[in-house]
């Protein structure tokens, strides 16, 4: 995490965004309904490679509440309290990261395939 947290600082953008998934432990690849458990201010699977059009759901499992937002903030959730939900599908191929705007160290990523 030492290493993540110095290229945080030395790499702009889309050069973090890769820096964090070489980084990143291996990918849970999605066949069916995709779910990101928010629990204990970590998001589970951090990474995860979906096929365009597929709906991922992040669940919070935490006992206080999360926002989710797209690293270049295209995208946010309301805050999600204990247990809540929410949904957004990926339409586009592509690098998808994010994180927890209440707690910026949380941070995940969606790899959309074209497949």
């Amino acid at each position: 995490m030492t290493i993540v947290r110095r290229m945080a600082g030395a790499l702009p953008g889309a050069a973090l965004a890769l820096a964090l998934l070489a980084a990143a432990p291996p990918q849970a690849r999605a066949a069916g309904p995709v779910e990101i458990r928010i629990d204990n201010f970590t998001f589970n699977p951090p990474v995860i490679t979906v096929p365009k059009g597929t709906a991922v759901t992040w669940l919070n499992a935490d006992d206080i509440p999360h926002k989710l937002a797209g690293s270049d903030r295209p995208w946010k959730s309301p805050v999600l309290d204990t247990d809540q939900r929410f949904s957004m599908t990926f339409a586009e191929p592509g690098t998808y990261p994010y994180f927890c705007s209440l707690h910026p160290h949380m941070t995940g990523t969606v790899v959309v395939t074209a497949e």
